[in-house]
């Protein structure tokens, strides 16, 4: 692993990462990524990120960028966020690409874990004689690479998304007066903010108590999107309504509950409800059951939303479900707004049981805290979470 010491390729990768920050809300399942070319005078030659899947990556965005304007691209350097793919999917490789266009260097900020790649396309470029320069994991620019694609990352080491917990509470910590009402405790800068995170998603998950309470919708609204993120209800018995506001377009909603064997011992009027759906064109997943037999496995849902190509999972859900992941260990990242305000009694941000000493409280490390309109965002996260 080679140290890059420059000014100039710190300064064209930091661009490079810029660049990928533009495939938020279009490329998923795949990665963000972001190149630049340029030329040996240091000149921007082309630009480019990456596009829906199925689309041009990245590289080839730029290259496409290059030959546009009729520059010339032997012995140009390529600034990458991400390892060049080797591999034929979608695309045919990117690697082949930079071989073809008579690149002479590649500095890459970060080594890609699919084991299609896996270093493979860093192989593949040596092996064409060209000079390839990977940057240290704590490099700036590796670090923001690496937060720009920690679903993928996740999905590809851990087979399953990284879960970010969204919340938004009073300074004491509740999320509605015990009448229920919580609109609105948080701003509009705090609420539009969150819905930034939202579009960043594969997915929003919530549990059937908040569809029957609130009949969300989910969706990315705030700002224009590319692709809706999927819709996700945890649903044991099938009691999402087929006319709920989460299935309407754009975008895709799904209802994930337990199979036959495990209905409640009303069964006959669980599986009435699952036809229901089915005859309305609604999808579905049937999860196998936890341990209690009751829910569907949380594990086991992650690892069929991985399945489907979910690189991040973004939770908005009661206390009841928050609890459960929070208890399995399942959440990555807690995304939590507070308000200035005191409420006193009323609906907590999790039902977690009450402990019998301190030293039994899940400890979490700041991430990152700021003031957004008169609220504080705090993002945090399990110690050593996201160090793949």
């Amino acid at each position: 692993m080679v140290n890059s010491n420059t000014h100039v390729d710190d300064e064209f990768l930091h661009q490079a990462v810029t660049l990928a920050r533009g495939a938020i809300g279009l490329s998923e399942p795949n990665p963000r990524v972001g190149c630049v070319l340029v030329s040996p005078t240091g000149g921007v030659l082309g630009r480019g990120h990456t596009q829906q899947a199925g689309g041009p990556h990245a590289e080839v965005m730029a290259l496409r960028d290059a030959q546009a304007q009729g520059a010339a691209l032997a012995g140009a350097t390529a600034y990458v966020t991400l390892e060049p793919c080797s591999h034929h999917g979608r695309t045919p490789p990117c690697a082949d690409a930079l071989v073809t266009a008579g690149v002479a260097r590649v500095v890459v900020a970060l080594l890609d874990p699919n084991p299609l790649v896996g270093g493979q396309g860093v192989a593949r470029l040596r092996a064409a004689g060209i000079q390839v320069d990977v940057v240290p994991p704590d490099h700036v620019s590796a670090v923001a690479s690496r937060e720009l694609n920690i679903g993928f990352l996740s999905r590809m080491v851990r087979q399953r998304p990284w879960v970010r917990m969204k919340m938004a509470g009073s300074l004491d910590g509740r999320t509605a007066l015990d009448n229920g009402q919580s609109k609105w405790i948080t701003s509009e800068a705090a609420r539009a903010d969150g819905q930034l995170w939202r579009a960043r998603a594969g997915a929003v998950l919530t549990g059937i108590g908040t569809v029957l309470a609130d009949d969300p919708r989910l969706d990315v609204r705030a700002m224009a999107t590319h692709c809706q993120p999927l819709r996700v209800v945890l649903d044991s018995q099938w009691r999402t309504p087929p006319d709920a506001r989460l299935w309407a377009e754009p975008g895709e909603a799904l209802v994930c509950g337990l199979p036959d064997a495990q209905l409640d011992g009303a069964q006959g009027a669980a599986k009435v409800r699952r036809q229901v759906l089915l005859d309305a064109g609604r999808p579905l997943l049937e999860v196998q059951p936890d341990a209690s037999g009751r829910h569907p496995d949380l594990g086991a849902l992650l690892a069929a939303l991985a399945q489907r190509g979910i690189n991040e999972l973004h939770v908005e859900a009661g206390a009841r479900l928050n609890a459960a992941l929070m208890a399995g260990g399942w959440v990555d990242e807690y995304l939590i707004y507070l308000a200035p305000k005191l409420i006193g009694p009323g609906r907590p941000l999790a039902d977690l049981p009450a402990l019998a000493d301190l030293a039994q409280a899940m400890t979490l490390d700041f991430h990152d805290v700021q003031l957004v309109g008169r609220d504080l965002r705090v993002l945090a996260r399990p110690p050593g979470r996201g160090a793949f």
